[in-house]
């Protein structure tokens, strides 16, 4: 997933995905442990996109706290 397409998720989107990925990546965890899994670079890839998604999270909750104390009380 690109990082594009992450910014046009809204917040409540990106915690969504949050759990898909982290489930998804278990799930192909447990693939690549019992050897049914082809693609061997699936759960780096699944990682990846993780971090995204929360590093464009961690963005969003600086910019509210910014703008609460800027914008006072």
């Amino acid at each position: 997933m690109k990082i594009e397409k992450v910014r046009e998720l809204g917040e409540g989107e990106l915690r969504d995905k949050v759990s898909d990925l982290a489930e998804e990546i278990f799930r192909t965890r447990l693939q690549k442990e019992t050897g049914q899994l082809d693609q061997m670079g699936k759960v780096r890839e699944l990682r990846r996109d993780l971090a995204r998604v929360k590093t464009v999270l961690r963005q969003l909750e600086i910019e509210k706290s910014r703008g609460q104390a800027v914008g006072g009380p």
